[in-house]
């Protein structure tokens, strides 16, 4: 019973963590306007926060972004001996604050740092977040565009991948669902 409020608890946290736009609030801090209005996506994420607020700006949304999907899994899992399939909401609740932020009207961002950012929350095995890292910079590298299409494609691609090289079902399980909501978030918020 305690391992189930547990997670209520994370999941609620997790998901009010989420749903803070970092973006929205540093780019506007920096002087810098509202970054939906400001970018050609609207999207309140990471690169728009570089993009339109610099690099000091960007750096720490993205430092927020990851955290807030870091801090929630990483409690959890060190707080609950067998997290088992506990895991899966534990994980995915920061990614929809951020896709589906209550702060935002139900908007929000496209949640690739905060989906890092949860896969580096199951410290110490860093392999499903080495994985995404893996394919994200593969398909960088061969330029593959616009950015959805290559967003698409490491997320669809590391989830296939963990089904082999992961032997925590509920992480692949969660990684299946994250990759959903940013395809998703992508489909909905490309220009």
């Amino acid at each position: 019973m305690r391992d189930i409020m547990l997670m209520l608890v994370f999941v609620i946290a997790g998901y009010l963590a989420g749903s803070i736009l970092f973006s929205k609030i540093f780019v506007r801090s920096f002087g810098h306007g509202d970054v939906e209005l400001e970018s050609a996506d609207g999207n309140p994420g990471t690169a728009n926060a570089y993009m339109n607020g610099g690099f000091w700006c960007g750096t720490l949304v993205l430092l927020c972004d990851l955290g807030k999907g870091i801090l929630p899994v990483a409690a959890f899992v060190h707080l609950v001996d067998e997290p088992g399939m506990m895991l899966i909401p534990v994980m995915i609740a920061p990614v929809i604050g951020h896709a589906f932020s209550v702060f935002d009207h139900f908007s929000g961002g496209k949640c690739i740092a905060v989906s890092f950012g949860v896969l580096l929350g199951l410290l110490p095995d860093l392999r499903p977040a080495l994985i995404l890292a893996f394919f994200y910079i593969l398909f960088s590298a061969m330029r593959i565009s616009p950015h959805s299409k290559r967003t698409f494609v490491s997320f669809m691609c590391a989830s296939v991948a963990a089904v082999f090289l992961l032997r925590n079902k509920a992480v692949v399980i969660a990684l299946w669902i994250i990759s959903a909501i940013v395809q998703i978030k992508h489909l909905l918020k490309s220009p």
